[in-house]
């Protein structure tokens, strides 16, 4: 993937920049994949605002991805590479050999006319998915399950990818993208192989329309509200926020502040933390 620039005809122009989207090669969506997606604009069934700066953007629909790859032993050929507009991975069609057509992540590399295929004896290639236990040490994964049967739910997005690190009995230890390091049962799946897109987070949105398209509204600054909106308002002219460190509209710190639960029960697969 590579990242197209633009003339500077106007002052947000001159910082746009978009992908050239030359992995895709399918533009349609699959009529039969695609499903209703509904929006509130972050309000509740009282019609209050439950989750700040959502609202507007373009129409859009949801595209069902396949995420626990059950069709074992059955080839899939590649039919297309498609943009997903609920994520920043590009996703692709395959057809399997009964005529089932799904979507998956479309790893790096995948292109028209591949065969991909699941189960426990497979090539470790881009696209095909496994149990952990057949993975060898060191390969790259993604979509990675944290049950078995559940469903990928790890390392999802553009760019991403884990490796495992090594294998002790009935669980894996698998580096994340953030540098953690996770025991994982290995009888849980994931699938070979980079995701794709990896040029998205150098994008640059240019203008602000462009986060009205996305359905992100407008942030206001707790510095410029009056006290009885947030912790850092109030004052005459530009004043400090006026605690140790930066708060939240709720009185809670911004920086630094550990919300996960000390006694969650996953704590004790997580061998290493995030740096």
């Amino acid at each position: 993937m590579g990242i197209k620039h633009y003339k500077p005809y106007t002052p947000s122009r001159r910082n746009m920049t978009t992908s050239n989207y030359e992995e895709i090669t399918k533009k349609t969506p699959e009529k039969s994949l695609l499903s209703a997606k509904r929006k509130n604009a972050g309000r509740n069934s009282y019609g209050r605002i439950t989750v700040r700066h959502q609202g507007g953007g373009n129409r859009q629909k949801y595209r069902v991805i396949d995420f626990k790859r059950l069709k074992d032993n059955m080839e899939a050929e590649v039919i297309g590479i498609e943009y997903d507009p609920n994520r920043s991975a590009n996703i692709a069609l395959i057809q399997y050999e009964d005529g089932t057509k799904s979507y998956i992540l479309a790893p790096l590399g995948l292109t028209n006319g591949d065969k991909v295929v699941s189960g426990e004896n497979v090539d470790i290639k881009p696209g095909n998915a496994m149990p952990i236990s057949n993975v060898p040490v060191g390969t790259l994964i993604h979509n990675i399950e944290l049950n078995p049967g559940q469903g990928g739910k790890l390392v999802r997005s553009a760019g991403q990818e884990a490796q495992l690190m090594a294998k002790e009995g009935d669980y894996a230890h698998v580096r994340l993208p953030s540098g953690e390091m996770r025991l994982i049962f290995i009888r849980c799946r994931a699938t070979i192989g980079t995701i794709g897109n990896s040029d998205h987070e150098n994008i640059k949105l240019g203008k602000a329309g462009r986060k009205r398209h996305m359905g992100i509204r407008p942030t206001v600054r707790g510095s410029v509200m009056n006290p009885n909106d947030h912790p850092h308002g109030g004052g005459e002219g530009r004043a400090p926020v006026g605690h140790s460190g930066p708060m939240t509209p709720w009185g809670k710190p911004a920086l630094g502040y550990k919300t996960r639960n000390k006694k969650k029960l996953s704590n004790k697969f997580i061998v290493k933390r995030r740096k």
